[in-house]
């Protein structure tokens, strides 16, 4: 399953944030990023995160790619 973190990249560049800014403020890894940025899933708890500092909501940040299958 792929996810789409593109309404995280977007709420970024609306609020003159880096990616680097976010894991300042946050205390999440780089390698949290570098997941997210490969569509890859994260813990509900690092999205808390996020979406506390952002004042986002879940859906605000995240989707699920639909019709997109993983290699087996």
């Amino acid at each position: 399953m792929k996810f789409n973190y593109n309404g995280l990249w977007k709420l970024l560049i609306d609020k003159n944030m880096k990616k680097k800014d976010l894991i300042d403020e946050t205390g999440i890894s780089p390698t949290t990023i570098s997941k997210m940025v490969r569509g890859d899933a994260v813990s509900l708890s690092v999205i808390g995160k996020i979406c506390e500092e952002l004042g986002a909501d879940v859906g605000d940040l995240i989707c699920i790619e639909k019709g997109i299958e993983e290699d087996k």
